[in-house]
């Protein structure tokens, strides 16, 4: 049995039989969009790919790599992988040679988690832009915590981050649905309602 992977916005699941992916009519030619499921593997990859960047960017100081790592979290937080190397690397190379391993995970939450990482990318290429490369500095460094933290244990900081606003009702049940037993307000509804 092939192992299920994630799948890029717009297509469905691959057939059994050819075992080539087949486009979804209702989302033909979308560019913009996040898989609803994710192989945890391939977000495990990219955490590592972000983790050794951010190395080479501090043992090198050079803060114009934040600006590399901010056009990845951008281009994954739009799109999923389609247009970041990190992403292709992860679901086209390393993930797939590696299905013992896979573990699929609702998208949602690592878009959420890909969305912080622009926020520090890009205010780290703000401050270098400004010419504060060590404001910089300290933004990829904070930045290398969770994605270490998702590189090598699997834990991820952002999803946590999520399912929290989730239980606080900021994000609807509607944002993720395989999220929203686990998470949601309904969720948590039912937890008070079986210790009351």
């Amino acid at each position: 049995m092939e192992p299920v992977m994630a799948q890029e916005p717009g297509r469905s699941a691959s057939s059994p039989s050819s075992g080539a992916p087949s486009r979804t009519p209702r989302s033909r030619g979308r560019v913009i969009g996040f898989p609803d499921r994710v192989n945890d593997v391939a977000a495990r990859t990219v955490a590592s790919g972000v983790v050794l960047t951010v190395v080479v960017a501090l043992v090198t100081h050079q803060a114009w790599i934040a600006a590399v790592l901010a056009y990845g979290f951008v281009a994954r937080t739009l799109s999923g992988p389609r247009f970041s190397l990190l992403g292709q690397l992860a679901t086209r190379v390393v993930a797939p040679r590696l299905p013992a391993h896979a573990k699929i995970v609702p998208g949602p939450p690592k878009r959420f988690a890909q969305a912080i990482g622009s926020a520090f990318t890009l205010a780290a290429t703000s401050c270098w832009l400004a010419g504060d490369s060590v404001a910089a500095f300290v933004l990829l460094a904070v930045l290398a915590v969770p994605a270490l933290l998702e590189a090598a244990l699997g834990y991820c900081v952002g999803c946590t981050a999520f399912a929290l606003l989730m239980r606080a009702g900021v994000i609807p049940d509607s944002t993720c649905e395989a999220c929203a037993d686990l998470w949601g307000q309904a969720a948590t509804t039912r937890r008070s309602a079986s210790v009351s």
